[in-house]
């Protein structure tokens, strides 16, 4: 593999990509930027654990835990709440406590919560996966201040990145098993979704659409498990530019940085060979 300046910085097509923390993860998912805090999370979903870095400083802090977690967003009333392989859990502000409050799936044991995130309202949108990416067990919720979790669609295989418009009218929503990102009708007032259709549908050559974010422009960034990549798309879902990554398993993408100005990718070495992982460490 051709690096570029140092050990842990990489040029691909006139952009530098700086590895900020080799942490070896085996699912690393879900970056998520703290704004009241100045750092930035992620969850090893395998590796049953909570990363926390702070690019001003740069500190690291790896926090294990019991339960897989597949996503974790900042609660209002302190502390954080996520999505596992138990179900929707509150973990206290320290990582040292975890309380499972809703399992709405109890009778799929196949299955465990992936990717989610808070919309402008502070509902936290989460989906489920059939953890062999074969079945459509899947299914979409989301989570009230109150904590009743409501099921909004099924049928899912992998759920996926999701995200919303600048404007709050479009929510996004990728099912990995299908190689799709849907888009929907979104009213932010009543957290309702409507109207699902194909928003981009990816070559399977160019990888498994995985991870979302939606930049202030509008223009959706996807993450391309297998592929190499992250891809933007405008607000049609035309392909806008390709950024290349220097290892094959991109799985998510956040904005941060005091200025929000700073893209955040996660990686992942499950199911990589020993010589493809020396290749791409």
């Amino acid at each position: 593999m051709a690096k570029g300046l140092s050990e842990n910085r990489f040029k691909r097509n006139g952009k530098v990509i700086d590895c900020v923390w080799p942490a070896e993860t085996i699912l690393g998912e879900a970056p998520y930027w703290c704004p009241e805090e100045s750092v930035l999370y992620w969850v090893d979903i395998d590796g049953k654990s909570i990363f926390r870095f702070d690019p001003e400083s740069g500190d690291r802090d790896i926090f294990p835990q019991e339960y897989e977690f597949g996503c974790i967003a900042k609660r209002a009333k302190g502390g954080f709440i996520g999505g596992t392989n138990k179900g929707i859990a509150l973990l206290a502000n320290d990582m040292t406590s975890v309380e499972i409050v809703s399992n709405p799936e109890p009778n799929l044991l196949e299955n465990r919560f992936n990717d989610g995130k808070c919309d402008r309202r502070g509902r936290f949108w989460a989906g489920t996966a059939d953890v062999n990416e074969i079945d459509p067990t899947g299914s979409l919720y989301c989570v009230e201040e109150s904590l009743i979790v409501d099921r909004h669609f099924s049928n899912i295989i992998v759920s996926n990145g999701l995200g919303w418009s600048p404007d709050n009218r479009t929510m996004y929503f990728t099912d990995s098993g299908l190689q799709i990102i849907h888009a929907f009708d979104y009213d932010i007032v009543t957290g309702t979704v409507a109207n699902r259709r194909n928003f981009v549908v990816v070559d399977p050559l160019d990888g498994i659409p995985d991870g979302l974010t939606v930049d202030a422009e509008g223009y959706v960034w996807s993450a391309h498990w297998g592929g190499s990549r992250i891809s933007r798309y405008d607000h049609n879902g035309h392909l806008d530019q390709v950024i290349e990554m220097p290892v094959p398993m991109v799985t998510s993408i956040a904005f941060g940085g005091k200025n929000l100005n700073k893209l955040f990718v996660t990686t992942a070495r499950l199911n990589m060979e020993e010589d493809q992982i020396k290749a791409a460490p």
